[in-house]
């Protein structure tokens, strides 16, 4: 079997429609869209909305980090708007339509963070499948997949936001990882929560891992954790005990899919 895995995708449909050239299936693990392109302005859901020019001040507020100003900028930017909510829908959905329409090989998906997974059954087929929480067989291995982030402890969601990500209460994420029988394959879209995994070298961030990840790897043992999220980690692959970690790459700008092989 050769399956070629992706993850944070945003928005690169040419790329994608390359991913399962060879293989026998495709496993996506989210961030499908490109909520804000930096390197573009004018792309991303938030350049088709608003433009380049409102785009280059939002990354702009955002790099220099100048917190009250940044968000008074967002609120702005989403008064400016009739109906919020229904236009970056729209967008979304513009961009889905694309996406789900590159991937050729049979395809097995889970959502990111930045995804929007009930708009996901949508665009659902016999040659794309959605799993969350869920088990498949791939080649006589099983396969688990847990779609989203999750929220730090304490942490509250805007759930009445124009856009809301898919950022999960903790106590749901991890009943979600903790209900999955032992598997070949454990898919997530976050890493586990191991330091050199989760530290962007580029971004100078540690982002967060789950540690309810972590824990099904050192209790099961699968064949392979395969994760996505972190764009430049300080160590894309880590062995733990018998199993290989692997941050697949940010698809989005590498275009190389990582290849399963057994």
């Amino acid at each position: 079997m050769r399956v070629h895995v992706v993850s944070d995708v945003h928005g690169n449909v040419e790329a994608l429609k390359r991913a399962g050239d060879g293989a026998d299936a495709l496993v996506v693990l989210g961030d499908l869209i490109d909520f804000v392109d930096y390197q573009d302005h004018g792309k991303g859901i938030l350049g088709r909305v608003f433009g380049a020019e409102k785009v280059a001040r939002f990354a702009e507020l955002r790099r220099s980090r100048r917190g009250p100003e940044f968000g008074a900028y967002i609120r702005s930017l989403w008064a400016s708007l009739t109906d919020p909510a229904a236009t970056i829908t729209e967008a979304v959905r513009e961009q889905y339509a694309e996406l789900f329409g590159a991937m050729t090989a049979p395809t097995y998906a889970t959502p990111g963070n930045v995804d929007a997974p009930h708009l996901w059954p949508e665009f659902a087929s016999e040659g794309i499948r959605i799993f969350d929480g869920e088990t498949v067989e791939i080649g006589g291995l099983t396969f688990g997949f847990v779609g989203g982030v999750r929220l730090p402890e304490g942490a509250t969601l805007r759930q009445h936001s124009a856009w809301v990500p898919y950022l999960r209460v903790a106590e749901e994420y991890d009943e979600a990882v903790a209900a999955l029988p032992p598997v070949d394959v454990l898919c997530t879209h976050q890493p586990p929560a191991v330091p050199e995994l989760t530290y962007d070298v580029v971004a100078r961030n540690q982002e967060a891992g789950a540690g309810s990840v972590l824990e099904r790897i050192r209790a099961d043992q699968p064949r392979w954790s395969l994760f996505g999220h972190v764009h430049q980690p300080l160590s894309q692959r880590m062995r733990l005990g018998r199993t290989e970690c692997v941050n697949v790459g940010h698809f989005k700008r590498t275009q190389t899919p990582y290849v399963l092989r057994w």
